[in-house]
């Protein structure tokens, strides 16, 4: 049996099946690839920017297709309730609280907008509280950035016994409706560089992937496919092995 495995012929049969094999399993997993990679989030369209009152407005929700818009706000900004949010990097989509603790702060100011009320602005990012960039800028100005989301007071681990006066850990609306008291402040925060602080990094709107089950079939009739060679591989063998039995002269015993 040996022997008929190892023949020319047989030999030729096995690494054909087995060139076969590697590239039917590699393109079974290229479509798998493509079939997982069309269910992640991607960079939509980026649109033109807008005024910043046409999708945040005070106590409503932030639409989805909203976040990460580019947006511009005319106004001038209130110094005495500037905040610090407190354990940030310089980029949003960084973990605040304890995970980064004391790497940090956002500079955070309310713009003041023509019809009273307040937008939330990440103006950049400070390695210490008392650095001198914090300064606000005074009159009118003129912002450009991206429409973020309110976080939510629990998206964060909160330092035991709090921050000190004048800090936050997250950029709440609710929480801000309630230190800016008597003030009203529109739903989420933009994030709009100002000169002397380091920007924090925010990314554009992304979409949510669809699925393309296709892509999974073909990956499973590759793999089929590839099982079906081994089926017809094994009955080769075997059909090869059995004939070269058969063929084989019984042994004759003369006796004297």
């Amino acid at each position: 049996m040996l022997r008929t495995l190892l023949s020319p012929r047989m030999l030729g049969l096995h690494l054909l099946v087995i060139g076969v094999l590697v590239s039917f399993i590699l393109l079974g997993r290229w479509q798998l690839g493509v079939f997982e990679e069309s269910g992640k989030p991607h960079a939509s369209v980026d649109p033109a920017p807008v005024a910043v009152e046409t999708l945040s407005r005070v106590g409503a929700q932030i639409e989805g297709p909203a976040v990460g818009r580019q947006v511009t706000a005319s106004g001038s900004y209130d110094a005495a309730r500037q905040l610090l949010v407190a354990d940030r990097r310089p980029d949003v989509a960084a973990p605040g609280g304890n995970v980064s603790r004391d790497e940090g702060y956002w500079v955070l100011t309310p713009l003041v907008l023509p019809d009273d009320t307040m937008v939330p602005v990440v103006r950049g990012w400070v390695p210490k509280a008392d650095d001198p960039a914090i300064a606000v800028p005074a009159g009118q100005v003129t912002v450009s950035g991206r429409l973020r989301a309110p976080e939510g007071t629990d998206s964060v681990q909160r330092r035991a016994g709090g921050v000190p006066a004048g800090q936050v850990q997250t950029v709440s609306t609710a929480e801000l409706i309630n230190l800016w008291r008597g003030e009203k402040v529109r739903n989420g925060f933009v994030v709009a560089p100002t000169p002397g602080l380091t920007p924090v990094k925010v990314a554009p709107p992304v979409t949510g992937g669809t699925l393309t089950w296709r892509n999974l079939a073909y990956a499973a009739n590759w793999w089929i496919f590839a099982g079906f060679a081994v089926f017809m591989w094994f009955h080769f063998v075997r059909d090869a092995v059995r004939s070269s039995s058969a063929g084989k002269s019984p042994k004759v015993v003369l006796e004297g």
